[in-house]
């Protein structure tokens, strides 16, 4: 029951932060947490400790607890990724979110092109036909696509051999998930989805480096073009 308050105060305290409610510089105190959200001092403490570990607060003897800029927070914190999502912020954290996949994604897939196992490229074939077959019925906002979609990506990430590289797939799950949330997958993939993932998933196959680098970047750039003109997030 203590753990699920705990869940529940950070969650309200992180999204307050998180859509601008509580400002960056405003102070406040355990008292008046404990008072706010009728919570135990132990479970008002907790809720600070995660919320600094996210850098989005600091807590000073004799200060308080002051809120963070955004420059400070960790931006890659699937918590923090899932609070903007769900805020007035969700169309930056989107737009935030696909640039960084247009920077990385494509170059991940040159690597796997080289560096993939016999496994993982296999893997990627059958993922990629998966994601065809679900698409081609009209599946593509369900919660089967979605899964098939973030294992391609996750296993092209890892298929890269680069830890730098890896690490990001929390913030690539998160944001291919974030849009499912948001009702923004459509039921017939966009054209051209489903081909680049087969596309991708042949030239890696096949070693051509090159090749899925330019698929990939295809794929982002096509994604990351819905998400700048989608009015609805804004």
């Amino acid at each position: 029951m203590a753990g699920g308050m705990h869940s529940d105060v950070t969650r309200e305290i992180g999204m307050r932060i998180a859509a601008g409610d509580i400002a960056p510089g405003e102070v406040f105190t355990i008292a008046q947490l404990e008072q706010t959200y009728s919570a135990s001092r132990t479970v008002a403490r907790e809720a600070v400790r995660v919320l600094e570990s996210l850098g989005m607060v600091t807590s000073r003897r004799r200060v308080g607890i002051t809120v963070q800029p955004r420059e400070a927070w960790d931006a890659f914190a699937p918590q923090l990724i899932e609070w903007n999502l769900r805020g007035p912020f969700r169309h930056r954290q989107l737009e935030a979110l696909m640039e960084v996949r247009v920077a990385v994604e494509p170059v991940a897939a040159r690597l796997a092109a080289t560096r993939a196992s016999s496994a993982q490229r296999a893997e990627l074939r059958r993922l990629a036909a998966r994601l065809r077959s679900l698409g081609d019925e009209g599946r593509g906002a369900s919660d089967e696509f979605l899964e098939a979609d973030i294992a391609f990506h996750d296993l092209l990430l890892a298929a890269s051999g680069n830890l730098q590289l890896v690490a990001l797939r929390v913030p690539v799950r998160e944001v291919l998930a974030g849009r499912s949330r948001l009702g923004l997958t459509p039921s017939i993939p966009a054209a051209g989805t489903l081909e680049e993932h087969e596309s991708v998933a042949a030239a890696i196959s096949a070693g051509r480096g090159a090749e899925a680098e330019a698929h990939s970047r295809a794929h982002m750039e096509s994604v990351w073009a819905e998400i700048l003109a989608d009015n609805s997030l804004a």
